[in-house]
């Protein structure tokens, strides 16, 4: 036994929860969770170098006590440094110390710490907009300018359920980081990871018992928390949260060891919203040219986008909670050096209710083109006859599940490791008790009040001022006066859900005395089952109330719907009331059920799709030392089989038939090789270099949605999903280093480069690119499916620094800096006819993160700033064919404030403050440079106070 080995078991007991790795060229997250034999000599390894800075460093390129490494869980900042220099492909990671230094509300937003990542608020769901953004709160990542559907999550290996309606992505908001000890980003793959992901792979790592020091051991997390912004509305904006953990090693060689724990945690938020996006499309089409062409439409001369008046917006409040309880637990079973058995299962869930209360101010009679006011040379203003104030109340509800199981082990045998594994996953997103009702000013024509101008709003600081005469403000500000009418009581169930379940094997045989260090082979079946409902019931009209304050759903009135920037009132609906007002109107049957249409059969399937997927996997990898070179390449082949079940509508010259379920069939295959090459030449530096390539096969609505088909003259035309479309293939090439410095200092720099083909984008619940093609000579057939875009390129540069100012005099010394920042520029075919090469989705060219923090004694201070750049989230929002009206996000600056302070060895006090500086937390708007038509969300500040005691 070396000194090293020695001295890394005599000093075990003073280490916790540290993970490091026994053979660096396994330092990445593998598909499925690596079998335990690794940890003891993996964190051995790392206690061994963190008590002698002077020590020689543990060759990399030899295996220690076990046969093959994985990523542990790891405890602090220093660990997680230390595991990212071991690691043979580029990572990042979290540590539970990272986790704990936050003032985030969940894992979306943690992962915002890290370099090349990037947060959105909202997303592809069925609460998508600024409806999702409302909440406040992160939802879904982008990992190096590819969206959420190009990166794969997992959860301690296991490959997670997908339970998004419209895409591949995972809803991160889900997590909360306190239910987690280490988050590793995976940046490239290897042979042996799943082929699926071009951004990156996110493992999300909760631990075992024999992480810990202890035999027995326990913890128990209390906490409170309060929301700014509804305390401005005099809401409480109060919430807390509890957990705890508790493990034990036991048998008569503490061969055995149990871990579980669990929390639960509630948030009440009420956040401010403008609404101008979310009024521009039907039915309130709530924009227009200031200056116009005698048609209608903008001048060539002028910026279409610069050119853009907002005719119509909605202000208002949205108010819920959110609720979240789950938890972790393992048993591992290690009867000898060379076998071990364990099971893990994880879950959590997620119930939100959320209350949007829209008050809306929406232009109607616009005469526009050569029947607005002439401006001369042909070119005319438009005018805006009327104005309709108007309420809008909807739910968006969320309830979101995650699990997973796994059984697995490893055994050694000689050279040879074998890793069984047995997995499952389920998952679901649903909008289950989504209803809405509505009310207007009608005027004497339905349309509103009269008004007359050419400019319904202006602008103070960006954001827009109503310009309403005395009449159209007071009746906006009596909502309970204003008609029953414009939209009774209406209902929509949604639900999504995938589960996912499958086995794998991994073999691999360790040679001694070579350049060839291992080879290892593997494979993989996995299979999921996927289903879809979307269905919407109407009730014909308000039961003969004349005033929507006669439906009796008002609960109270708040003086202001955006306090301090909106004067006039909104009031708030008891959801109860208006479900038992839903009921006694129709309720949901037979008779008001209208989601495509008066046939009710129809209607209850046409928006119902189920898909089954089967995905089969082998690789074969290994590697070889030269010297202080490691390379390691290898080939990976998947096999995908996805069965599609979808409603078909027929039409027959405006007649709709009875429709039936229909099938199709998709297929993919991709042969996927890389090779990654690191040098280290001392314990201090690596240096890493990698080729490697992916794909992402297309979302299930795209493959498979809802047909319609449609015959009227003698045309046929069919609207259907595409089962032929190709999966998104992509090159990878990452080169990048890292270098640690005495006193806690650690640089990594990184450059990338991936080329895309066959974009697909994220289009919410609509299909994308579509096009049709007419076949036939006399009587042809229009058929209209979702496309591919064409290729794209994504390039940048990551830098990450930290150093400890431990050179300082006194308590000078526990001061700190860190930061990283990522520079990356996209383009990409969206159509994929040449003719519209934009930025890709919800990739900012810069992100960047900056942090000075103490830790000294039982003292700890964070103080977090966080910049994304703007972005593309959504293109051609308003169907111009055109770049001009894409979706831009406006940058978001953020500074949090963390302090710790560990009163005896057992407890410990953290308070976090988020967003400091009352930033806006969403800010989106049509055409790049123009604010004009804009959705805005202040979600204010959250300040959290949590207590942790140690038994």
């Amino acid at each position: 036994m070396s000194q090293m080995k020695l001295r890394a078991r005599l000093l075990m007991g003073t280490i916790s929860l540290v993970g490091a790795l026994a053979a660096p060229g396994w330092a990445h997250a593998q598909e499925t969770t690596q079998g335990p034999l690794q940890t003891n000599a993996a964190a051995q390894d790392a206690a061994a170098r963190k008590a002698d800075a002077q020590a020689p460093a543990v060759d990399p390129t030899a295996a220690s006590d076990a046969a093959g490494g994985d990523i542990i869980v790891v405890g602090n900042r220093y660990d997680a440094t230390d595991l990212q220099m071991r690691s043979a492909n580029t990572t990042n990671v979290l540590s539970a110390d990272d986790l704990a230094h936050t003032a985030v509300h969940n894992v979306a937003e943690a992962l915002g710490l890290l370099p090349g990542i990037n947060v959105m608020n909202t997303g592809s769901a069925f609460a998508g907009g600024v409806d999702g953004a409302s909440r406040g709160e992160g939802m879904f990542v982008s990992v190096r300018g590819l969206n959420a559907e190009y990166n794969l999550n997992l959860i301690n290996g296991v490959n997670v359920a997908q339970g998004n309606p419209y895409s591949r992505g995972v809803q991160l908001s889900l997590l909360p980081p306190s239910g987690l000890q280490t988050i590793v980003l995976n940046k490239t793959s290897q042979a042996d990871m799943l082929g699926d992901a071009i951004g990156g792979t996110i493992d999300f790592r909760t631990p075992s018992a024999f992480d810990y020091r202890d035999s027995v051991r326990a913890s128990v997390t209390a906490g409170g928390r309060l929301e700014s912004r509804a305390r401005a509305y005099n809401k409480d904006g109060l919430g807390y949260n509890i957990g705890g953990d508790f493990s034990t090693k036991f048998g008569k060689n503490k061969e055995f060891g149990f871990y579980v724990s669990g929390f639960y945690d509630i948030r009440h938020y009420a956040n401010s919203l403008v609404g101008g996006i979310q009024a521009s499309g039907c039915c309130d089409f709530g924009f227009d040219f200031a200056v116009q062409n005698a048609d209608g439409s903008n001048p060539s001369n002028l910026d279409p986008a610069a050119n853009l008046i907002l005719t119509g917006a909605n202000f208002g409040m949205s108010s819920g909670s959110t609720e979240r309880f789950g938890g972790n637990g393992s048993f591992d079973w290690r009867p000898d050096d060379d076998t071990a058995v364990y099971a893990r299962v994880t879950y959590a869930q997620a119930n939100t209710e959320q209350n949007s209360h829209l008050t809306q101010i929406i232009g109607m009679n616009k005469k526009t083109g050569s029947n607005g006011t002439p401006l001369g040379n042909g070119l005319y203003a438009p005018i805006i006859s009327n104005v309709s104030t108007r309420f809008w109340y909807e739910t968006n509800p969320a309830l979101a599940k995650l699990g997973t199981a796994q059984i697995g082990g490893e055994h050694r045998t000689g050279a040879l490791t074998i890793t069984p594994n047995i997995f499952y996953s389920w998952g679901t997103n649903a909008r289950p008790n989504h209803i809405e009702v509505a009310a207007r000013t009608l005027g004497t024509d339905g349309n509103g009040l009269a008004f007359g101008g050419g400019t319904l709003f202006g602008y103070k600081n960006g954001y827009p001022e109503p310009l309403l005469t005395p009449q159209l403000y007071n009746a906006l500000n009596n909502i309970a006066g204003m008609p029953a009418a414009g939209g009774a009581p209406e209902y929509t169930p949604q639900t999504s859900s995938q589960k996912k379940g499958g086995a794998k094997i991994d073999l691999r045989y360790d040679f001694e005395g070579s350049a060839l260090k291992f080879i290892k082979v593997g494979g993989r079946i996995e299979t999921s089952r996927r289903t879809i409902t979307n269905r919407d019931y109407t009730v014909p009209n308000y039961g003969g109330a004349a005033t929507f304050g006669d439906l009796g759903i008002i609960s109270k009135t708040y003086p202001s719907v955006w306090p301090g920037r909106y004067g006039w009132a909104v009031p708030e609906i008891d959801q109860g009331k208006l479900f038992a007002l839903f009921d006694k109107l129709g309720g949901a049957t037979d008779a008001t059920i209208d989601t495509c249409g008066s046939n009710p059969i129809n209607s209850f399937n046409c928006n119902t799709q189920r898909a089954t997927e089967t995905v089969y996997a082998t690789y074969a990898m290994a590697q070889v030392d030269v010297g202080d070179l490691q390379l390691i390449p290898g080939v990976r082949y998947e096999h995908s089989d996805i069965h599609n079940t979808f409603w078909v509508t027929p039409n027959v010259n405006g007649v709709t038939g009875t429709g039936a379920f229909d099938s199709n069939v998709a297929r993919f295959d991709a042969v996927l090789p890389s090779i990654a090459a690191n040098y280290r030449p001392n314990r201090n530096s690596v240096y890493r270099a990698s080729v490697w390539t992916s794909y992402v096969r297309p979302p299930f609505l795209q493959l498979g949605g809802g047909a319609n088909t449609v015959v009227s003259g003698g045309v046929t035309t069919i609207t259907k999903g595409n089962p032929d479309l190709k999966a998104i293939r992509a090159l990878n090439i990452d080169a990048s280093g890292e270098w640690d410095f005495s006193h806690g200092g650690h640089i990594m720099l990184a450059g990338f480069y991936k080329h895309l083909r066959n974009y697909i984008y994220d289009n919410g619940s609509s299909a994308g690119i579509v096009t049709g093609t007419n076949v036939g000579v006399t009587q042809g057939t229009v058929t209209f499916m979702p496309q591919n875009g064409g290729s794209g390129d994504i390039y940048g540069i990551e830098i990450a620094a930290r150093q400890k100012l431990s050179g300082l005099p006194g308590f000078l010394s526990g001061f700190g800096v860190a930061g990283n920042i990522t520079r990356q520029w996209t383009r990409v075919d969206v159509l994929g006819d040449g003719t519209r090469m934009d930025r890709i989705q919800n990739a900012p060219d810069l992100l960047a993160n900056a942090q000075l923090f103490y830790e000294r004694g039982p003292v700890t201070f964070d103080i977090n700033y966080n910049h994304a750049g703007s972005y593309v989230s959504v293109y051609d929002t308003l169907g111009k064919g055109a770049q001009w009206d894409n979706v831009w996000v406006r940058p978001i600056n953020r500074v949090d404030l963390h302090a710790g302070f560990a009163a005896t060895d057992k407890l410990k006090f953290d308070i976090s403050v988020s967003n400091v500086f009352n930033t806006y937390s969403y800010w989106a708007h049509i055409g790049k440079n123009s604010l004009a038509v804009s959705d805005i969300v202040n979600s204010g500040t959250t300040s959290l106070l949590t207590a942790t005691w140690k038994m």
